[in-house]
């Protein structure tokens, strides 16, 4: 493993330039760029509805493309942020979103945190989302997602496992009411066998 490839509670092992190298390489391997491997997770995404959107920890920008124009990519990683911007998309750095004229009350209708939690400790994701909800209307949603069993081993720098439970915990910490959790794309079981399946947890925050 590489030094700076490894389980942080903070999750500072991936704002360095080594994991955003590595992601980079992951996600342009010759077969995903001959298939559309993102399109069933893309598809997903807008038939949520979400709304203008808060993209917390949006990597490269690989969800932040499939939201409305005006949806906002954030994350702590400058290459991620740089790339992100590459493609056309509204991203920040994490200081840099808290200066912009975006962190506004209220502006956006949801927050995604798309394999966020499974890289940091309770605290950490507790802290993050109490850092963005004022940013979210109230009754807005709070999409999260994270690996399965395959998924989860296959990234050094993953801290913990986070399930339906764990991720309901999350919510639950975070006075979010829970309306949906669903396996993606495939059946629960699915996890085991295949890299890219997913557990989807849909909350949203109170009327106030």
């Amino acid at each position: 493993m590489h030094e700076q490839l490894r389980p942080d509670e903070k999750g500072a092992t991936t704002s360095t330039e080594v994991y955003h190298d590595r992601l980079l390489d992951l996600q342009t391997i010759w077969w995903k760029r001959l298939l559309p491997v993102q399109a069933p997770f893309r598809f997903d995404l807008r038939r949520l509805k979400l709304g203008r959107t808060l993209d917390i920890g949006c990597g490269l920008g690989r969800l932040l493309t499939a939201l409305p124009d005006d949806s906002v990519g954030v994350d702590h990683n400058p290459e991620f942020v740089r790339h992100a911007r590459g493609v056309g998309c509204i991203a920040y750095t994490s200081d840099e979103f808290l200066q912009s004229k975006d962190a506004t009350p209220d502006r956006f209708d949801a927050l995604l945190l798309a394999h966020v939690a499974e890289h940091v400790d309770a605290d950490t994701i507790d802290t993050i989302l109490q850092t963005y909800l004022p940013f979210l209307r109230a009754g807005g949603a709070v999409h999260m997602v994270t690996p399965q069993e395959w998924g989860y081993r296959s990234d050094p720098t993953h801290l913990n496992f986070m399930d339906f439970q764990a991720l309901s915990d999350i919510a639950r910490r975070n006075s979010l009411a829970v309306e949906r959790s669903y396996s993606f794309p495939f059946p629960r079981w699915c996890g085991r066998v295949f890299k890219y399946n997913e557990f989807h947890l849909h909350a949203r925050k109170g009327a106030g």
